[in-house]
């Protein structure tokens, strides 16, 4: 936690070098409530180094999943940007939504996730969000899922 919000870090160190983009992943899995949506916000100290965070500032709700982060170093001295994985990177707040559930089901859910993440994250949907998701449906959806490599391609 941080103030109103989760930070979340990157799961592999990396650096990026002048006018690079890159799709970094999150470190954790975020799991967004169907009744929430979720905004994300890039720590200061990034965009202070000249890093641009180029993705959109949502996530669905009912999305589970690591995060594909998308940046681009536009550092004005033109020099490489390192990332750790313990380095605070990205704010993730969560936002009541109004109206009736309608969970993420595309084609990320679940990305960056192995079976038995999978798994749990699919008990926890079974016993406490069936009556929002169609989980004959996301069950469908945990079974295709994409595979890393095919997630970042563009």
């Amino acid at each position: 936690m941080d103030g109103d919000g989760y930070v979340l870090t990157v799961r592999d160190e990396t650096t990026i070098n002048y006018l690079e983009h890159i799709n970094m992943v999150s470190k954790e899995i975020v799991f967004v409530p169907p009744d929430f949506v979720a905004h994300l916000t890039a720590k200061s100290a990034f965009g202070r180094m000249g890093l641009s965070f180029l993705n959109s500032a949502k996530v669905h709700s009912g999305f589970v999943g690591r995060l594909a982060l998308e940046i681009v170093n536009l550092n004005n001295n033109r020099k490489p940007i390192t990332i750790r994985r313990s380095d605070p990177f990205m704010h993730f707040e969560l936002i009541s939504r109004e109206g009736p559930p309608e969970p993420y089901h595309g084609r990320y859910m679940f990305q960056f996730m192995n079976d038995a993440e999978v798994a749990r994250y699919m008990e926890t949907i079974e016993a406490n969000f069936s009556s929002a998701y169609r989980v004959g449906e996301i069950r469908e959806v945990a079974r295709a899922r994409l595979t890393q490599s095919e997630e970042l391609e563009p």
